[in-house]
């Protein structure tokens, strides 16, 4: 015969206390005598009763789930960052729902929304235009987002990407490259300070950088317009991608060209993702902390559903710079 399962009702009669109690104590909205919450727990363990997540939802009006929205699971950066969160999470026991956007420049109000109403905040790495970021705020759910934008009323983290493009900029000039071409994708929020920061370390010689245009951040668009970048009497120096995928697609193609890296050209990205490292030769790349990331975005949103951040934050963490065999000193 099937044992049937503990209830509410079965842990209270067996501590001689309310189900209201029991609730109370299961789902942490009320603390007890320390006699009354050993009783709980003895029967509890002893009646091997499970709380029903369901249930609980509807007394807390909390899911126990929290969204990640990213941009594409095939980019190792964002993989990084939903592990760095799904340690968090799991930890504190909450489960994580994620959805990848497929690098959609579209409007994703609606997905979001739909998203809101299952889990109790969101974290959110998305395209998404000015108006309906500041609609996100006003969804009523605790919200993080990657990128700086605190003054918009929502909690951020990210990383320095005007730091890590001039960082990236000073070793190129170390090594004596002046004629530097930077391929970015204008779509994505942070390309603009990318390349502010690479003509800034560029400015010190003088120099600016010639500006490419990738259609998606992918190893394939960076393949594509190799030639375009790579072929001619005036190729550059060094190459600058928007980030690894794209610059380790640049390598790719450059050795079809018939060009050596870096001997001929240098190359260099963002994220430092584990694909540059195992590269020949190895990717300098400046480590954008993505798995940090997700990790302090987790615990910021957790915060933020707890009640225990009031004000927008804007936290940006430190990026690395990772030189490596794809950029060599200028002969």
């Amino acid at each position: 015969m099937i044992k049937r399962q503990a209830t509410l009702r079965d842990v209270a009669a067996a501590a001689a206390v309310s189900t209201a109690t029991v609730s109370k104590f299961v789902n942490g909205t009320q603390r007890f005598s320390p006699e009354v919450e050993a009783r709980i727990k003895d029967s509890i363990s002893r009646l091997g009763y499970q709380s029903n997540p369901l249930a609980r939802s509807m007394i807390t009006g909390q899911t126990g789930a929290v969204g990640v929205v990213i941009l594409d699971i095939r980019n190792p950066h964002f993989t990084a960052i939903v592990k760095g969160a799904n340690r968090v999470a799991m930890s504190r026991g909450y489960n994580l729902l994620f959805v990848d956007t497929e690098e959609s420049q579209s409007p994703e109000r609606q997905l979001l929304e739909t998203l809101s109403r299952r889990v109790d905040g969101l974290i959110v790495s998305s395209r998404l235009p000015e108006e309906s970021i500041a609609w996100l705020a006003e969804l009523g759910k605790p919200v993080v987002f990657f990128g700086r934008l605190g003054r918009l009323g929502i909690h951020s983290v990210g990383s320095d990407g005007y730091r890590a493009a001039f960082m990236l900029g000073r070793h190129l000039v170390e090594l004596g490259h002046r004629d530097v071409a930077y391929v970015g994708f204008k779509a994505a929020r942070w390309n603009q300070e990318r390349l502010r920061g690479l003509n800034d370390a560029l400015s010190e010689v003088g120099k600016v950088a010639r500006v490419f245009e990738v259609a998606a951040p992918s190893a394939e668009a960076g393949e594509r317009i190799a030639s375009q970048v790579l072929l001619g009497p005036d190729r550059p120096h060094a190459v600058v991608a928007y980030n690894d995928l794209v610059a380790l697609g640049l390598m790719s193609e450059a050795k079809t060209l018939g060009l050596h890296v870096p001997e001929d050209v240098s190359i260099a990205g963002f994220d430092d993702i584990a694909y540059g490292r195992y590269a020949s030769p190895g990717l300098t790349t400046v480590d954008m902390q993505s798995e940090r990331m997700g990790d302090v975005a987790m615990q910021r949103l957790l915060e933020s559903i707890n009640g225990e951040l009031a004000q927008p934050f804007d936290e940006i963490l430190e990026p690395r710079l990772v030189p490596r065999a794809s950029t060599r000193r200028r002969a």
